[in-house]
């Protein structure tokens, strides 16, 4: 399903840029250099999981296209899942490649399935990961059963030689809802 042209598309920035300027629980977890993967394991006392939603050669949008360097309307491979905790989505993810950058790569994302592709780009010291840029996603590019308006968003790209891999993630309410309860949990313990 093609994306939604928006009238005002996101404007992605950086920690310095954010005015005003989330908590500071939004912004450890926005701006987390380490695996978001393993963040999630971890907060799920390893009840994790990654449901697969879309994959496939599609035109990417015009702000992936920007952060991968390639021409407006480009080809590319795009995955979207949820990263789930408890067996709750508490995390949209979209990656894409560009089909151009892909294409002798050795790098195949249709073969991920419902592994997790940032686990394999952590655990694979050839890729350096690239500034992370935040947004309030637009509601429209999230799956109808969780569009919400407002929701933290953030994107990076993974780079190795000349293949680019740009990961966006959406933290979802029940996301937010387990650290509070954790966070109150854990002051009364």
């Amino acid at each position: 399903m093609p994306h939604a042209v928006l009238p005002h598309p996101p404007r992605w920035l950086s920690a310095a840029q954010l005015h005003p300027r989330p908590t500071e629980t939004v912004l450890d977890w926005l701006f987390d250099q380490g695996s978001l993967t393993r963040r999630l394991i971890a907060l799920s006392a390893d009840h994790f999981s990654v449901s697969p939603l879309l994959e496939g050669w599609q035109s990417l949008r015009h702000d992936e296209c920007q952060a991968l360097g390639v021409a407006a309307g480009s080809q590319g491979w795009v995955r979207e899942v949820y990263l789930r905790g408890h067996d709750r989505p508490w995390v949209f993810a979209r990656s894409v490649a560009a089909r151009s950058a892909l294409e002798g790569s050795g790098f195949d994302l249709s073969l991920l399935g419902s592994r997790s592709l940032g686990e394999l780009l952590f655990s694979d010291q050839a890729f350096a990961r690239g500034p992370i840029e935040v947004t309030r996603y637009p509601a429209a590019w999230l799956p109808a059963e969780v569009r919400e308006e407002q929701l933290w968003g953030r994107r990076s790209c993974f780079v190795r030689g000349d293949l680019v891999v740009l990961v966006a993630e959406v933290y979802l309410p029940a996301l937010w809802a387990e650290i509070g309860g954790q966070t109150h949990a854990g002051n009364h313990a």
